[in-house]
């Protein structure tokens, strides 16, 4: 049944963040006859999704081939004046085109050095810095996992608890596309990787002059060995694909976003990593255009990873996982601290139809790379948990060859920690861990 939303959830959290334009879901198999008739009926000019072209003009419908999804700038109202057939043309869902901003926590504390850190320092970072709850009163199993990843000499207390650290496996071989604000594309510590870049914002290169994207991709695939500091990357070995779907100024557009999703696709990633979303609000459903994507990219043999976002500020206040995190065929990661507790400010599965936390990760006081002179930082964020989740993918895709979309979602949910102490709405499957 085809649906038209004129709003896509209720205004309080949707005004200022649309573009006014919309998108347009199309059946798989329908999206060439369905774009055909959209444009006769409209008048808009159909555009192709190409390295030239990254988002629609006034009267232009820009379509996504290999996603089966048009943005147009016109509205429900319109097409049906206009005498559009959404049944007879194949048109699943039309839905608002929304602004995206990349996820970082308020309250982060960046440039502390890499050094080996005492209990009692993590301690007093997160309680008097951060704000994050304490460790359980006598819960030795916790404090032990504390005192397990204190010392950073010689990789990150998120490498260690992902396991990556112990890992035989690299990455080597495996696409996994950064979907976020570029890369640093001069940071020594790339020197001699091939990256494959890419931007889809008019006006602005790959190139990262805000530092969100250099920072996840530091820490899915940064270096085994850093020159100076700890390791803190996760796949070493996997191919870089960075594509730059936010702005300088870390915002992004629906159909920049869908167009980074595209040419990781065509590209052949294994793994699509999004530090990115939107609000939503409690009872609100998830975008049928995304969930469409996101479970095409799967059977084209590519798994999306997400952040759940950063609006809660427990325990006073807690937020459902942000879009388009929230989609069931896209993997939800939340943010645990390094107590193995979750965040003040990760989201949490509230909203029945979907919305769910699948896994969860290392996303308080993350080391790793950010652009050139500052070289490194810590942040904290869902967004810094999210890579941690799609390098470890990257593991697993090259330990099982065969496994790729939602084989690859299985592998990497079984293989969690489980945390007893924690609910499920809070960490999905528990803490992902490396094979």
């Amino acid at each position: 049944m085809m649906e038209f939303s004129a709003t896509g959830g209720p205004e309080e959290y949707l005004a200022g963040t649309t573009t006014g334009r919309y998108l347009v879901l199309f059946e798989g198999g329908a999206a060439e006859a369905g774009i055909a008739a959209l444009t006769h009926a409209t008048g808009a000019r159909r555009v192709a999704a190409t390295d030239d072209v990254t988002e629609p003009e006034p009267n232009e419908a820009l379509f996504f081939e290999q996603l089966g999804v048009a943005v147009v700038d016109t509205n429900p109202q319109q097409m049906r004046q206009a005498g559009v057939e959404p049944a007879a043309q194949g048109i699943i869902a039309v839905e608002p085109e929304r602004i995206n901003e990349a996820f970082q926590a308020p309250g982060t504390v960046e440039d502390v050095p890499a050094t080996a850190r005492s209990v009692e320092y993590l301690q007093g970072y997160r309680d008097a810095v951060l704000h994050l709850t304490a460790p359980a009163a006598g819960d030795l199993a916790e404090e032990a996992g504390l005192l397990a990843v204190a010392d950073e000499t010689q990789a990150t207390w998120g490498l260690q608890a992902v396991r990556a650290v112990n890992s035989s496996f690299s990455g080597e071989g495996i696409r996994v596309a950064i979907l976020d604000t570029g890369c640093d594309l001069k940071h020594p510590d790339f020197a001699g990787r091939a990256i494959t870049d890419r931007s889809f914002i008019p006006g602005e290169a790959v190139q990262d002059a805000n530092g969100h994207g250099t920072h996840c991709i530091g820490t899915s695939m940064g270096l085994k060995t850093a020159p100076t500091g700890p390791r803190y990357g996760v796949a070493y070995d996997a191919e870089i694909y960075a594509g730059k779907v936010l702005s300088d100024a870390g915002s992004g557009s629906d159909s920049q976003i869908l167009g980074g999703i595209e040419w990781a696709i065509r590209n052949k990633c294994a793994v699509v990593s999004m530090s990115l979303g939107a609000r939503t609000s409690p009872g609100q459903g998830f975008s049928r255009v995304f969930e469409a994507v996101a479970a095409r990219a799967q059977d084209a043999g590519t798994l999306i990873i997400a952040a759940a976002g950063n609006d809660s500020n427990r325990p006073t206040s807690v937020i459902p996982v942000s879009h388009p995190a929230n989609c069931p065929s896209i993997m939800a990661v939340a943010a645990l601290d390094s107590s193995l507790k979750v965040a003040r400010f990760s989201n949490r599965g509230i909203n029945p139809s979907g919305g769910q936390i699948d896994i969860a990760a290392p996303g308080v006081d993350v080391y790793s790379s950010f652009p050139m002179a500052t070289r490194y930082r810590r942040l904290s964020g869902t967004s810094m948990a999210t890579p941690h989740v799609a390098g470890v993918a990257a593991l697993l895709a090259q330990a099982n060859p065969g496994a790729r979309g939602a084989a690859l979602w299985q592998l990497v949910t079984t293989r969690a920690r489980r945390l007893a102490l924690l609910s499920s709405a809070d960490v999905g499957a528990g803490l992902v861990q490396a094979p």
